[in-house]
């Protein structure tokens, strides 16, 4: 992927890069995370409420859930709202940052379907082997 310029690994290292400090691998531990993606997948269709995103999700457990949700209001790419009824409820959704990412993540999830047979190809004559 080098044209002409460094690469970014190379940049990073001239800027005195930390390993323990990449600010990409901090933003894509939890974006990355098994059900963040499907998380975001169901707000970037609007907001949501708790129990509407668990039962989207069927096989996220509600600790899970509450927990993936809370990383990402964290990292601010979810909001949480509480409304004043008899039992409050609870809407997620995406904030500027979190319809920024969704671009980009688009793109990702069309370079995953595109090439998830020939990946699974590989993986099957690897561990054939």
């Amino acid at each position: 992927m080098r044209d002409g310029r460094m690469d970014r690994l190379a940049q990073w290292q001239a800027q005195g890069f930390d390993p323990g400090n990449c600010p990409v691998r901090m933003v894509l531990d939890h974006v990355a995370a098994k059900w963040t993606s499907l998380i975001l997948l169901e707000l970037a269709r609007g907001p949501q409420r708790f129990n509407a995103l668990g039962r989207a999700l069927p096989d996220i457990s509600k600790r899970m859930l509450t927990q993936s949700l809370r990383d990402l209001e964290r990292d601010g790419m979810v909001t949480r709202t509480v409304y004043d009824t008899k039992p409050p409820s609870v809407e997620y959704a995406l904030t500027a940052i979190g319809h920024s990412f969704m671009g980009p993540f688009g793109q990702l999830l069309d370079w995953a379907e595109k090439h998830f047979s020939p990946i699974q190809e590989a993986r099957d004559v690897f561990d054939a082997n």
